[in-house]
């Protein structure tokens, strides 16, 4: 904001869920189907800058039919979760890399960039108001939030929007993959990618995520959960899933991830993944990754094992890749003893039963 004084307004809900319904929805929580009782709006205005922070109760977003998100574009979101400790207290993780991630996709997208603080104090304020529908810390449940920015201006013509707004709403939500820590089978795409070199790939953008739908809808006929694109360029490399990361971890015990290089979504979990990693003596190289490499190393032996990472799944192993042409690697096999590892490891510390030694975890009530 202007004045760089960030007061802000709340509204409470005189609708709010009752507590018995709420509970029965924390109860059984489905991904993205139901929503607390308020949201996070603060807008931005070219000459004004951002002003006009407040709490509402959540509902439909009034918009033009001529607002500009809807004719170019200029739409970006972030994941992050909220969790319940033992103790009642609500963390998040890493909300600062959140925040700069979603700068360095607004710069992509020519929309202003949110500075840092407001990001994370937006979390809190929603927490504020929406706490009691954090879960409790029991079968990976957590409050999914997704704060998001989106051109608001009323125009037709190509040019940046000088009206936005940033909003957050919030979902209880469970394990991604319903199956528990059980190896997925992913779809190779081999006739759509997902991002070209100089495009948007590193920015999160709703346009990414539409570009992956059809193959991820040739996945789910064939059998699979998730789909993996290669570089546009020349079909060659391994990128990144339609909504995750992805290592390789070689027989003789060091861990490869591709490389970011300008279409690959900078992925917080992948960054923890690689720290923790490290933390343990075990090297990890980011580097090209070709599928060929992939094939050989499954079907000698050499890669033994295989997994995903991102904010709503957190760590899932991955079994087989497919595509029309092949299968490479085995129906059902057991999960990775590192993949389990790992996962026990970062989900224990983004629960507080793990000690948090890199000071990622960041208070909100």
């Amino acid at each position: 904001m202007a004045d760089q004084t960030y007061e802000w307004t709340v509204t409470h809900s005189e609708n709010k869920l009752p507590a018995a319904e709420r509970e029965a929805i924390l109860d059984a929580p489905v991904f993205g189907t139901k929503f607390t009782d308020h949201q996070v709006v603060v807008t931005w205005e070219q000459g004004k800058g951002w002003h006009s922070a407040s709490v509402i109760p959540y509902g439909p977003i009034m918009m033009d039919p001529a607002a500009a998100v809807l004719h170019y574009g200029q739409e970006i979101f972030e994941g992050i979760k909220a969790y319940r400790h033992q103790d009642g207290s609500i963390w998040t993780f890493r909300p600062e890399m959140n925040a700069r991630r979603l700068q360095k996709s607004a710069h992509r997208l020519a929309l202003p960039e949110l500075p840092v603080e407001i990001f994370v104090e937006s979390l809190r304020q929603l927490i504020d108001v929406d706490g009691d529908w954090v879960p409790q810390p029991v079968n990976e449940k957590t409050l999914y939030i997704r704060p998001f920015e989106i051109a608001a201006e009323t125009f037709l013509g190509v040019r940046p929007a000088q009206r936005a707004e940033y909003r957050v709403i919030a979902s209880p939500v469970g394990p991604y993959f319903t199956g528990g820590v059980k190896p997925v089978k992913i779809w190779i795409a081999l006739d759509s990618a997902r991002a070209g070199r100089h495009g948007t790939g590193e920015a999160k953008t709703g346009g990414n995520y539409a570009a992956s739908l059809l193959a991820q809808s040739e996945g789910y006929d064939n059998g699979c959960s998730q789909v993996l694109f290669l570089d546009a360029e020349s079909a060659t490399y391994i990128e990144e899933l339609g909504g995750m990361n992805l290592f390789f971890v070689y027989r003789d015990g060091h861990v490869v991830t591709p490389a970011l290089d300008g279409t690959i979504l900078h992925g917080i979990t992948r960054d923890s993944v690689i720290q923790l990693i490290k933390d343990r003596g075990i090297s990890v190289e980011e580097r090209k990754v070709t599928l060929d490499e992939v094939r050989a190393g499954v079907n000698s032996g050499d890669i033994v094992e295989m997994f995903a990472c991102g904010t709503a799944a957190v760590i899932t192993p991955v079994g087989q890749l497919k595509s029309r042409l092949e299968t490479i690697g085995a129906e059902d096999p057991e999960p990775g003893e590192l993949t389990v590892s790992l996962r026990e490891e970062l989900t224990g510390i983004q629960y507080g039963t793990v000690e948090d030694r890199h000071g990622w975890l960041v208070k909100l009530s």
